[in-house]
């Protein structure tokens, strides 16, 4: 190590207390983190592209250091999923300093991860003050029926109101309006229920229709809307 002639005329000053890092919450244990290696736990982060066109939730399950379980759910670029699928195969395995530097492909994806990181290194996580942690298999959780991502998806406009097309629950097939033209429920289709059942065997018609179900005052509406044609 090299030191500048400045450096080199100074006096030795001994170093005070030196208690380390602050400790994090880690899966049920308070860790002082020194290398990459003191780092575990199943966070979430949530990243955009810079024209900020899709989004990107990155959920990562670090044991040690090491990504052991990834899942990549993306939003709103269709070029997207294609690096997210690149994104699912080549995390696993690297440490999250690996991953952070690694090239995802998409800015939305990158900065997700850039947002996940802190997260754990910071102690934020979802397991915080779980021990041990979750299994591995565990973001799957967040999927729920027919492992599907919660898509939520709405349009308005001023001259004509809103249009639910997908909630939590599934696609929407129609809207209930009351008598003040005010959406007071809806109907739905569980697509992840029905294409469980469907490649199980059951007929898809059948498969349909079992898996429809409502939401709030549907009966009774006034009218029903397709928010996809009327």
């Amino acid at each position: 190590m090299n030191y500048s002639h400045e450096v080199e005329r100074m006096c030795p000053i001994t170093k005070g207390p030196n208690h380390g890092p602050a400790p994090i919450p880690e899966e049920g244990k308070w860790v002082k983190a020194y290398q990459i290696s003191d780092i575990s736990g199943l966070s979430h982060g949530v990243g955009w592209c810079a024209p900020q066109q899709g989004a990107c939730k990155l959920t990562l399950n670090v044991k040690n250091g090491v990504i052991e379980e990834a899942l990549v759910e993306t939003l709103g670029c269709s070029g997207m999923t294609h690096s997210a699928a690149m994104a699912a195969e080549i995390l696993q395995g690297k440490t999250i300093l690996e991953a952070l530097n690694t090239d995802l492909v998409c800015d939305a994806i990158n900065v997700a991860m850039r947002e996940i990181f802190k997260q754990l290194v910071y102690g934020r996580t979802q397991t915080a003050f779980s021990e041990d942690g979750l299994p591995i298999g565990a973001s799957l959780e967040d999927l729920g029926k027919g492992l599907r991502s919660q898509v939520g998806t709405m349009f308005g406009t001023r001259a004509k109101g809103v249009r639910y097309l997908e909630m939590a629950e599934g696609y929407v097939l129609n809207i209930a309006v009351d008598e003040n033209d005010e959406v007071v429920g809806y109907k739905f289709v569980h697509l992840g229920k029905m294409m469980e059942q469907i490649r199980k065997g059951v007929d898809p018609k059948e498969a349909y229709e079992k898996n429809i179900g409502t939401y709030g005052r549907y009966d009774g509406a006034a009218k029903y809307i397709d928010p996809r044609q009327e």
